[in-house]
């Protein structure tokens, strides 16, 4: 069975020593108060939570899965969720990044996104009934009512309610501008609701008194495509205005998903009909806000991937220290022992420096980035305000994307590390293969994640968000271009910056002639986009620890040990990305329809 143990050491060198995130707070008046000791001792406590509670469920959750009663639309969940969600729920966990006026605890984004990438190692489909619930906050934080934020507010920032986001039909998935989802209008000011999703995630469950729903659908006369969408508050009961709960609505689960995994949460098929909501936002403008959302939940995905990523490797290293096979090319390096641990071979050590590699330039990446949602949320400063906002709109494509990307070929390595017992479910390795083969494709597939960031991230900005990143990298590089200790991990990224840029102009200038260059070019640019981010992070890592190596703590010597790797054996693939690139839409394009 596998095992979890959170990585709170690299967690707090990533928070402390790399982004040195307590200095960061002080100029954020909603944060200033918060400390490395507040810090640790709410991470300290969010992994034993993790480990001790959610981790034992996990296998347990993939084998049950979660059972349906057709009679009354009533869903179960496996064995063990509804006390563990309980426990989260009295432990005061869903409020931790919360607003303290509807009883959160206003702690940063920073804090809880650490929190969540040990809720996603331990058990990732647990983990999605309060990650989506923390999305549907924030979506009603920014865009709802008053009434529907002091109705829903409070019970989702407790933890009381659950919430999803409704988005996808059968005959439409990323393109929301095809649904058919109704809403009429009532004299009462509501909207009766009717319709049918799909793929629902933590769509009915047993877990949570309430289920609330953010549903878009169109009105009458609405215009066509996406600018015709709207977005409804939909609970599973009714709430009187006394804030209890009343009738039942009519929105139901009709059937679960058979799925690869992720078996342990309960991807729905919802029933619409003749549902009562409530309009969130402007009429027609239902897609803007529900964007708050999707990209929380992209964003969420990307710690899902990199939770899946610290696990598999946890699991990996143990076992390759354990199992003995072979002896080394170079000589028996256990001669008191049959064989050698299969560590001591090349390949092996290859396939677990990629996952632990693309673990901690991960968890570098995301933590940034959730520091720098807190300064677009929190900094008393316009201009840092739209600065932050900028990083945070570039990069969510990358940790999306990249981070899921990555954590496939993580976990398959490190299934692969235990050869057959990797294959068969008692060692838990396949689970973490299987379940993260979905984080490339919800939320918004990671093709789709490549032609928003070359689209419109970069190209639909000529480049100014994208020359924002750019600067740190240069001034970076600049610092540290005759610290001779740095050379190894300085001139690659500099080299690669360059590069991004001018593939970047060639691209522009293609996609004027033809836009297909930028369907053909996207998945690929976005990788070498997400390399360039690493080794940004990797270089950075480096240098902390070469100015801290002195101290004698091994951890500082592994981490230099782990980016010497990653610009050696990782970094390198954007060269051959770069070319396939730039050899454009051609290839795939100038064969008939008639010929596949």
């Amino acid at each position: 069975m596998a095992t979890y143990t959170p990585p709170l050491r690299d967690m707090q060198f990533v928070l402390h020593e790399l982004l040195n995130v307590t200095e960061e707070f002080k100029a954020l008046p909603a944060h200033a108060e918060v400390d490395a000791d507040t810090i640790n001792a709410v991470l300290e406590e969010g992994g034993k939570f993790a480990s001790a509670v959610l981790a034992p469920l996990n296998r347990g959750g993939d084998e049950q899965g979660c059972k349906l009663n057709l009679t009354t639309h009533e869903v179960t969940v496996p064995t063990g969720f509804k006390d563990a969600y309980a426990k989260y729920v009295e432990g005061g966990w869903p409020a931790l990044s919360c607003d303290p006026k509807f009883g959160g605890q206003g702690l940063p984004i920073s804090l809880n996104q650490c929190f969540y990438e040990m809720l996603n190692s331990a058990n990732q489909a647990w983990a999605m009934y309060p990650g989506l619930t923390h999305g549907a906050y924030e979506c009603l934080h920014a865009h709802g009512t008053p009434e529907q934020q002091q109705t829903y507010l409070p019970k989702l920032t407790s933890g009381e309610w659950t919430g999803t986001m409704c988005l996808t039909e059968a005959h439409c998935g990323t393109d929301l501008g095809m649904l058919r989802t109704k809403a009429e209008p009532l004299p009462d000011g509501t909207y009766k609701i009717t319709g049918n999703k799909i793929f629902i995630s933590s769509g009915e469950h047993d877990m949570a008194a309430n289920i609330v729903h953010l549903v878009l659908a169109r009105l009458p006369e609405a215009p066509q495509g996406s600018k015709g969408i709207s977005l409804f508050v939909v609970p599973k009961f009714l709430v009187n205005a006394d804030g209890s709960l009343g009738a039942r609505n009519a929105i139901f689960c009709g059937a679960l998903e058979h799925k690869m995994g992720i078996h342990g949460n309960a991807t729905a098929q919802i029933n619409i009909d003749g549902a009562i909501g409530t309009l969130v936002g402007q009429p027609h403008k239902g897609l803007a806000a529900m964007f708050v959302m999707m990209n929380a939940a992209r964003l969420g995905v990307g710690m899902q991937g990199l939770g899946l990523t610290e696990v598999a490797y946890q699991n990996a290293v143990s076992y390759a220290k354990d199992r003995i096979q072979m002896r080394s090319l170079s000589g028996p390096k256990a001669p008191d022992r049959p064989a050698d641990p299969i560590i001591v071979h090349p390949d092996v050590r290859k396939m677990l420096l990629t996952a632990r590699a693309y673990a901690e330039g991960g968890r570098a990446l995301s933590i940034w980035t959730a520091l720098m949602i807190d300064k677009e949320l929190a900094s008393p400063d316009d201009e840092v305000k739209k600065d932050a906002a900028d990083m945070v709109a570039l990069v969510t494509p990358i940790v999306k994307a990249f981070l899921t990307d990555n954590a496939w070929i993580a976990t398959s390595h490190c299934m692969q590390v235990y050869g057959g017992h990797g294959y068969v479910a008692e060692w838990g390795m396949e689970q973490f293969v299987r379940d993260s083969r979905i984080n490339m494709i919800y939320e918004g597939t990671n093709t789709i994640q490549s032609l928003d960031l070359l689209g419109r991230k970069v190209l639909g900005d000529n480049g100014a968000k994208l020359k924002k990143f750019g600067k740190l990298v240069q001034a970076f590089v600049e610092d540290e271009g005759t610290n001779e200790a740095m050379q190894e991990f300085v001139n690659p990224l500099a080299d690669l910056g360059d590069k991004v840029t001018k593939l970047t102009t060639e691209l522009g200038m293609k996609a004027f002639q033809n836009p297909d260059e930028v369907g053909a070019a996207a998945v690929d640019y976005l990788r070498i986009c997400g390399h360039l981010v690493f080794g940004y992070f990797w270089a950075r890592m480096a240098k902390v620890a070469l100015e801290k190596q002195g101290s004698g703590d091994p951890f500082y010597k592994a981490k230099l040990a782990t980016a010497r790797f990653y610009f050696a054996k990782l970094l390198p693939e954007t060269a051959m990305l770069i070319r396939t690139a730039r050899a454009g839409a051609k290839p795939m394009m100038d064969i008939e329809e008639s010929l596949f």
